[in-house]
């Protein structure tokens, strides 16, 4: 019998809860004792953990968030964090770690496999800007929650002949406004990857409105409008939820158009919720594979989505650069603008 443990880390997104399914479902299956690290990263310094078994997954496919909770901790900014981390693994005697989470979470997954400790990735992020993997578990919930709110924004905005900003999530990629822009047909769609000037903005707006008595624009909340301090994670990421970029832009779009305008954020809301169809079915593959690598003793992956095929991506490959939004879509949204 091997002793495993998983854990979940970053922001929470819908999908993690299948993830960590398919993951313990598959060592049980053999035999094997699972542990749950509470907090993500904040629990393997802590020594903070429950075991898993069926009953503990038996119904947690169809919920959002994540049932082990999660934190932004990195050990490696954190005096004797990694020291810490080391210690959790001989006290629970592990054979291994799967650590789902994004770029911050696979990047110090990625560090401590290089100084020799066992650990395999599963890919999560909303944003959908992991390398290596042309999808992960998360983004399909929040565009699908991103596309239903600007259609019920929509709906308001023209019994009210108003022109609407609506803010969806995006740090440096914006695929959720990519994705959210396109499918709820949007007359502007912002994104930290495309130029815009506000010329081009409000004359797209102005145009909607004076066709149609309304305006629709989504803008990722990477995008910039100005610069000045900022408060940082310890991952050094802007709280990106006191910037509004929303509300800055539909103040400045009703001041040049004369229209009135307003904002709305989704926030959190698009990190909550049940996973999608297509969530559920990535989540529960990856931690199967994800679990199957680490009790073969197959460490330093994570399990990528390929076409449809779950496959195995170096941790180094996976965190070495950003995906971000490439030419031929921001072409596809100015053919639909």
């Amino acid at each position: 019998m091997k002793k495993v443990a998983i854990l979940t880390g970053g922001g929470d997104c819908p999908g993690l809860n299948p993830a960590i399914y398919g993951a313990t479902t598959r060592a049980l299956k053999e035999g094997h004792k699972v542990f749950g690290i509470l907090e993500g990263w904040k629990g393997m310094i802590e020594g903070s953990f429950i075991e898993l078994n069926r009953k503990t997954v038996e119904d947690i496919v169809g919920r959002g968030g994540t049932i082990l909770r999660t934190s932004r901790t990195n050990p490696f900014k954190r005096e004797g964090g990694v020291d810490a981390v080391k210690r959790t693994f001989e006290s629970l005697s592990l054979d291994g770690l799967v650590a789902a989470g994004g770029e911050d979470t696979l990047g110090v997954a990625s560090k401590l496999y290089d100084i020799g400790l066992p650990v395999v990735g599963v890919p999560k992020t909303m944003d959908n800007d992991l390398s290596g993997t042309d999808s992960t578990f998360g983004f399909d919930s929040a565009a699908t929650v991103g596309m239903d709110a600007a259609m019920r924004l929509r709906d308001t905005a023209k019994s009210h002949g108003r022109a609407l900003v609506l803010e969806v999530m995006g740090r440096h990629a914006g695929w959720v406004a990519l994705y959210t822009g396109i499918s709820a047909y949007a007359d502007y769609t912002m994104l930290p990857e495309r130029k815009w000037s506000w010329d081009e903005i409000c004359s797209k707006v102005s145009k909607a409105h004076a066709e149609r008595g309304y305006a629709i624009v989504v803008v990722s909340e990477g995008v910039e409008l100005a610069s000045g301090q900022s408060e940082t994670d310890e991952f050094g990421h802007i709280n990106l939820a006191k910037q509004d970029v929303g509300e800055k832009l539909a103040e400045e779009i009703g001041k040049r158009t004369g229209i009135e305008t307003r904002s709305a954020k989704l926030g959190h809301i698009e990190r909550g919720g049940p996973p999608t169809l297509f969530d559920r079915m990535l989540g529960i593959r990856a931690g199967i594979a994800a679990m199957e690598w680490l009790l073969s003793g197959d460490y330093g992956i994570m399990a990528a989505l390929r076409g449809n095929e779950i496959v195995k991506v170096p941790l180094k490959d996976a965190v070495g650069s950003l995906k971000t939004v490439t030419g031929d879509w921001i072409r596809l949204l100015e053919v639909l603008e």
